[in-house]
């Protein structure tokens, strides 16, 4: 189980049992700044969604059980003048549940060992969705210092628009459209403001954390990219033999097969019972002087299946059968597909993180270098210096949008390759966001 969300460990995954209430590890992993992998961690243990899904396995194992048992006797006293008798005792047994049991029981451990696949995905899942909730935060609060920064660009400019209208320098126009664009920016800002809470609310809800533990503080920045993607080989093969979902229906196709089975054997078995009854004499009966008080017999009942064979029951369990082996074929495919899907958003995600890593931020901090040069030299003026530090800022938010979608994508494959198909959302925060405005107009 450690592979399946990278952490390292899954406690309360192997066996039935969880804690009632949080786990008590929860705080001091708290204590410090939440990275990805922590974050994971406490989602293991103290989500409520995951806790209960592991007590369902408690339903299967029960059932599992039941399906087990055999009938219990039956036992009678009766009395029975009638019959020339004071006392009778009889026990009767179910012979037929005998046979069955075991038969149903085996569909039933089938069924258990499904639950568990299920559950098993599950736990990938949720540890896919803690990732991303991660990411989208972290890129989100990135944004958000940047933004600010943006703001603070707009502000001296803002400033320096009305100082140069009040000179007659510029144009009631360019002062204009450096106010608008200082307050289309404070509007952005607000946005992204509320984007953060929204993110940290999700993570918050994914960790199952209330009171208290909610003051957390996450910690910056993303882990570095690698400078070569290494995509798995035979990455279709690999994904079909670690689907948790294909093993699942595996074991229910085995569990719809035995099932198969026993309503087979209930239509070929007969209902057969035995009972053995013991009469005590009635000491009043002369006949039965000196003869044994207690008399012993036994008998045999057999129901014959004429009309109910369980027909119905078997064409239930056939059917299944063929909805399961559909669904198995299907998911086969969407997995070959779902692998391809992942494989092509890595590498598209990997290129553009490089691109913005090797060429767009550096050249973008080059503009901005030269820039505050020509303006030192009295060349370009405050606006065109503000333009260039706004189209700067803009190229490293599109880097940080770039990097929460390449760390979400290599999620998304993790996941695929620890046996759960995950439905992939970009963790981008931008939305086509802008934090621009205004265009560059001269002027010193």
């Amino acid at each position: 189980m450690r592979t399946l969300s990278r952490t390292e460990s899954l406690p309360h995954v192997e066996r039935d049992e969880v804690e009632a209430t949080s786990d008590k590890d929860v705080p001091s992993l708290l204590a410090q700044p939440l990275t990805e992998a922590t974050a994971v961690r406490i989602a293991l243990l103290n989500n409520r969604d995951l806790r209960a899904e592991l007590r369902e396995l408690g339903i299967s194992r029960g059932r599992l059980m039941q399906a087990g048992l055999v009938a219990n006797p039956t036992f009678e006293v009766e009395l029975l003048p009638e019959r020339e008798s004071d006392l009778e005792l009889r026990v009767e047994y179910d012979v037929t549940s005998l046979v069955l049991a075991p038969l149903a029981a085996r569909a039933a451990g089938a069924e258990l060992e499904a639950h568990r696949y299920v559950v098993a995905g599950r736990v990938v899942e949720l540890g896919y969705e803690v990732r991303t909730a991660y990411y989208a935060l972290a890129a989100a609060v990135q944004r958000l210092v940047y933004a600010q920064r943006t703001l603070d660009a707009l502000t001296a400019g803002r400033d320096a628009a009305q100082a140069l209208l009040t000179a007659g320098n510029i144009p009631q126009l360019e002062a204009s459209r450096q106010i608008v664009a200082y307050e289309t920016a404070r509007i952005e800002v607000a946005k992204i403001e509320l984007a953060v809470a929204d993110r940290r609310e999700h993570v918050q809800r994914l960790l199952g954390l209330y009171g208290g533990d909610t003051e957390w503080r996450i910690a910056e920045g993303f882990a570095d990219i690698p400078a070569e993607l290494r995509v798995p080989e035979q990455l279709e093969t690999k994904a079909l033999q670690a689907s948790l979902d294909l093993k699942a229906i595996e074991q229910r196709l085995t569990a719809a097969g035995r099932r198969t089975g026993v309503a087979r054997a209930i239509a070929l078995v007969p209902d057969v019972a035995v009972d053995f009854h013991a009469l005590h004499a009635d000491e009043d009966d002369s006949d039965n002087v000196g003869e044994e008080k207690w008399r012993y017999g036994g008998g045999v009942s057999v129901g014959v299946p004429l009309f109910d064979r369980r027909q119905g029951g078997r064409r239930v369990a056939e059917a299944e059968f063929d909805v399961l082996l559909e669904r198995q074929q299907g998911l086969a495919i969407e997995l070959r597909s779902r692998a391809r899907e992942a494989r092509n958003l890595l590498v598209s995600t990997h290129a553009r993180v490089r691109a913005y890593e090797t060429t767009l931020v550096p050249a973008q901090r080059t503009v901005m270098e030269q820039t505050q040069l020509m303006y030192n030299a009295m060349q370009l003026g405050v606006f065109e210096l503000l333009a260039a530090r706004r189209a700067q800022l803009e190229t490293e938010l599109a880097y940080v949008d770039a990097k929460a979608e390449f760390w979400s994508a290599m999620a998304q494959l993790d996941a695929l390759l620890a046996g759960k198909v995950v439905r992939g959302e970009h963790a981008a925060t931008s939305g086509g966001m802008s934090l621009g405005g205004g265009e560059a107009a001269g002027g010193h």
